[in-house]
């Protein structure tokens, strides 16, 4: 979904609407409408992507069938059978028409509270671990143009395993060699990754001293193992990596790859096409 921010925004969106028309009871039947369309959608992209939080939208949409539960006779007839139905009838939780007011507002209050502390910790999420935090040192995709071992060059041919295709340095994660805790990172902390000619990925956990202009190099299957480089950036687009690695001596340039020429960010929004777009 990351990948179509206009469509993130508009199912996040529904997800909120539902939620929001839920605290009413009046409007109990419409929210858990919009919120059982809302789930199924992410269940489905949950169990189709392997998305860890597969179970959260079963609950949720489980949760959207019992508070449509009593109100699926009206909603078969008025529906399917396109006859009339007679309005939903809600028992009271009280007798006195005072105490129901009160417990009326206590329910608006609590789930104004609950809306409240949820944007608070998705605003903290957001700025931490999403798309609000900071970029690491060296953020980008560099495609290595020279690359020598130990004063050799290197040319780029796809026999050669020990031969680099790109540097990649990203934000911390879980598959980054281990390197990820749930705590706050610094911007000195980072995934660093090598791609081979063959587009498989070595990934690595990294350290950048920006002071310094030093990249160390860590393993987390090999507490042992290290490599250290230093970095030049002539400019905003280049950079020139020399270092020890698995000990050798390796020189690299690099060009940084501009992520707006991409086809995926840059092709913008058509009404109509002559033909699909991505067609082999």
């Amino acid at each position: 979904m990351g990948a179509a921010p206009d469509y993130q925004i508009f199912a996040g969106c529904a997800e909120v609407a539902g939620g929001l028309l839920l605290i009413v009871p009046r409007t109990t039947t419409l929210g858990a409408l919009i919120s059982l369309a809302s789930m199924i959608q992410v269940f489905v992209l949950d169990m189709t992507y392997d998305v860890p939080a597969k179970l959260l939208a079963l609950h949720n949409f489980l949760l959207a069938c019992f508070l449509l539960a009593p109100e699926v006779p009206r909603l078969v007839r008025f529906l399917l059978l396109n006859r009339a139905t007679a309005p939903s009838t809600q028992v009271q939780l009280f007798r006195g028409v005072r105490a129901n007011r009160i417990a009326l507002a206590a329910q608006i209050i609590f789930g104004l509270w609950f809306v409240g502390s949820s944007f608070q910790d998705s605003w903290s999420y957001w700025n931490a671990h999403g798309g609000g935090r900071p970029l690491p040192p060296l953020y980008g995709i560099w495609e290595v143009k020279q690359m020598s071992i130990d004063e050799q060059p290197r040319p780029p041919l796809l026999t050669d395993s020990t031969r680099w295709r790109r540097a990649i340095f990203d934000h911390p994660s879980r598959n980054c060699a281990g390197q990820y805790t749930q705590q706050r990172y610094t911007q000195a902390s980072l995934c660093m990754a090598f791609q081979r000619l063959d587009d498989s990925l070595a990934p690595y956990g990294a350290s950048v001293n920006l002071s310094d202009k030093t990249i160390a190099l860590t393993q987390s299957n090999d507490k042992n193992w290290t490599a250290n480089f230093t970095f030049q950036r002539p400019a905003e687009d280049q950079l020139i990596l020399n270092g020890r690695m698995d000990n050798h001596q390796v020189h690299m340039e690099l060009q940084l790859t501009d992520r707006n020429k991409f086809p995926l960010v840059s092709r913008g929004f058509h009404w109509t096409m002559e033909a699909p777009f991505g067609r082999n």
